[in-house]
């Protein structure tokens, strides 16, 4: 072909990535385009801390891109209806881009192959973002997996692909208009958090590290909150900043190296990358999870709507010292950690009794890494509703998660200055009723075993309630 366009979406990268690959190996001229998305204010799924971190990754992608010899080109609006006005404008014969594993993706994507074949231009969609999509991975009577670990033992036995060469050189016509490298204020927002360096150098230096020094142990200390053991890479697979081929392949090389026990660390990592994959086929086949429980035993559950409470629990004001700590995280950073996640989400489920749809949408908007499967699947797994869930008796106490996962209380008096001064064992173990643990700090706003009957009292009444329909 003379001209094609690749539309980047979550492949904010030139290294391995398919769809550019194949749009630079079929055309003597490429056009990069990247469309920005026209909403301004809020939005349900995303905020301040993620557009910034896409900011950095798009500022960069274009000047790699323009090293290479091309011009990424921005356009504002409808994505279809720019990708096919571009097309117009350009002569462009085709449009290659990687597919997304969203509800929102997949609309988006069967609108852009009607257009193109009113239109006249060729679609190419290209897998990319997993190493198993859609209906790669079947039960024997070709059904999903709806449990995780037969799902992760069909997942290993597949062949994997190998990576594709970095694309080092793109030739992009002249004369195209293209809008600015988008800034937090194309969105009219602002960033209060401190959120992780964006674009793909930054990735890459964080799998490298991960790789060489964080896999062997990674299994030992990825609960621990006051350790740096959990990878950091969520948000750089979730805009695409590196390769799901490459990081499995150079952990899969990494852990031929390592002797057996850290083998196995290793190994827990490679199981989080599929449960990734199983969160993500989950919501292809099942997209009614972003609207009600996947566990059809639990739709229709009553759970308590109360603001003030739900504004406690967002503010890090509950008076319990992990919840408030995981939560002011988020609120300065723009990251959780996955122990802290959980434990969040279970006592805004379990503790709170306030609906998991709350919490989801509220992580969404605040997490650098947001990834709508992975953080469905996790508020689901939390509430006890979800695939493979957590049973819905299994409460976790807050206090002996932290004397667990923080036992020096170092992750605690990180992010919650007020308690500093106090020895460990005082912030793992509830006050006398009514008490704040120190001065300038709140009490406890529930007990914990009192909300844990309710919740299993809840769960039951609407299990016989559901029974007798």
């Amino acid at each position: 072909m003379k001209r094609t366009l690749h539309w980047f979406r979550r492949d904010l990268r030139l290294h391995d990535n398919t769809a550019l690959r194949q749009a630079v190996d079929s055309a003597e001229e490429v056009i990069p385009v990247y469309v920005i998305s026209e909403w301004k204010g809020e939005h349900r799924w995303t905020g301040p801390n993620r557009q910034e971190f896409l900011c950095q990754s798009l500022a960069e992608l274009a000047e790699r891109i323009e090293q290479a010899g091309g011009r990424l080109i921005f356009r504002q609006g409808n994505a279809v209806r720019e990708l096919a006005l571009l097309v117009k404008e350009t002569k462009a014969e085709a449009v290659y881009f990687n597919r997304d594993p969203d509800p929102f993706g997949r609309e988006v994507e069967e609108e852009l192959v009607r257009v193109g074949a009113a239109q006249g231009f060729e679609v190419r969609a290209c897998k990319d973002a997993c190493l198993h999509e859609r209906d790669e991975v079947l039960t024997g009577s070709s059904e999903p997996y709806r449990v995780f670990t037969p799902y992760s033992r069909a997942w290993a036995k597949l062949p994997k692909d190998k990576p594709v060469a970095r694309v080092s050189k793109l030739r992009t016509p002249g004369g195209i208009r293209s809008e600015s490298v988008p800034t937090l204020e194309t969105w009219r927002i602002a960033l209060d958090a401190q959120v992780i360096a964006g674009g793909e150098d930054a990735a890459r230096k964080r799998m490298a590290a991960l790789v060489a020094s964080g896999l062997a142990s990674y299994g030992a200390v990825r609960d621990r909150l006051d350790l740096s053991g959990t990878s950091r890479l969520s948000q750089d697979l979730r805009y695409g900043l590196i390769s799901i081929r490459e990081l499995f392949g150079r952990c899969r090389e990494k852990m031929e190296t390592l002797p057996a026990t850290q083998r196995d660390n290793a190994a827990k990592y490679v199981g989080e990358l599929i449960w990734r994959e199983f969160y993500q086929q989950i919501l292809w086949h099942y997209p009614e999870v972003l609207e009600d429980s996947f566990n059809p035993k639990f739709r229709g559950m009553r759970w308590k709507s109360d603001p003030a409470a739900f504004d406690r629990w967002c503010a890090g004001e509950t008076g319990f010292p992990v919840v408030d700590a995981a939560m002011r995280q988020l609120a300065q950073t723009g990251f959780m950690h996955n122990r802290a996640r959980m434990i969040t989400a279970m006592f805004l489920t379990k503790d709170l009794h306030i609906d998991w749809r709350e919490g989801e949408a509220y992580f969404m908007r605040q997490l650098t890494d947001g990834e709508i499967a992975s953080n469905n699947g996790g508020w689901q797994w939390s509430a006890g509703t979800g695939a493979d869930a957590a049973p819905y008796f299994r409460i976790q106490n807050p206090w002996t998660q932290s004397a667990r996962f923080d036992p020096d209380a170092a992750y605690i008096k990180q992010w919650v200055p007020e308690l500093r001064d106090l020895p460990a064992e005082k912030l793992h173990v509830a006050p006398a009723s009514g008490l704040p643990i120190a001065l300038g700090y709140p009490a406890p706003m529930i007990d914990h075993a009192t909300e844990r009957e309710w919740t299993l009292q809840m769960f039951a009444k609407h299990q016989g309630a559901t029974a007798l329909r």
